[in-house]
């Protein structure tokens, strides 16, 4: 059985990490001012479903194999901050641009989903709280460590998910405010390039620094 302590302890880790600007934040928020709530609602469908996969994969031992395998580590910081090098080339180029509140093709709900998904497997603060801060609030003395691990991780997906689906429902009155105003668009553009850009460079300088 999992200690109040425990719980409280996950939930304010937690928190204090959805809070912070990062991937599944941008992703979120810029696929919801570009095609609204309903695809950025799908969008968070798709990072829930990632936030299921690493809570299996502690479950099963994922951070054991990462000690073991310290370039597996490293493996999923560079291609976490590879994918958001794309985003942001993404962002700062014309056109079909995922992060441009003007008219663009939509994305299929599938696509949606699986962009979600990627994003979050691929986050690299997602992979260190499941891989250095999770297991230190599990007891061995208290039971089977799989499913301590299934609870606490239970309650990090409830408090990211709420907070990421306040974020979306805030985020989709913007639409309409942007696209009215041109500039305000290319800047939203070009100040998300920047601040994606900005974490993959901080990603890429805190590798060998992993806390492994």
């Amino acid at each position: 059985m999992v200690g109040g302590a425990a719980v409280a302890g996950i939930a304010v880790v937690a928190l204090g990490l959805v809070l912070t600007p990062g991937p599944n934040m941008a992703y979120l928020v810029s696929r919801t001012l570009t095609q609204g709530r309903r695809a950025g609602a799908v969008s968070l469908c798709g990072v829930a479903a990632g936030f299921a996969a690493y809570a299996a994969a502690a479950a099963a031992g994922l951070s054991t194999v990462f000690v073991l395998v310290p370039a597996l580590y490293s493996l999923v910081q560079v291609a976490g901050a590879g994918y958001l090098l794309w985003l942001a080339w993404r962002s700062l180029r014309p056109g079909a641009s995922v992060f441009e509140p003007a008219p663009v093709p939509p994305v299929s709900a599938g696509r949606l989903f699986a962009m979600g998904l990627l994003t979050n497997l691929l986050n690299p603060k997602i992979a260190v709280l499941y891989v250095s801060l999770l297991p230190q609030f599990v007891d061995p003395a208290r039971g089977s460590v799989a499913a301590q691990s299934m609870v606490l991780a239970g309650v990090q997906i409830a408090v990211a998910v709420s907070v990421n689906a306040v974020i979306v429902l805030g985020a989709g009155g913007v639409a309409r405010l942007l696209a009215g105003r041109p500039l305000w668009a290319r800047v939203q553009r070009w100040v998300m390039g920047a601040v994606l850009a900005a974490l993959a460079v901080r990603l890429l300088g805190e590798r060998s620094r992993a806390p492994l």
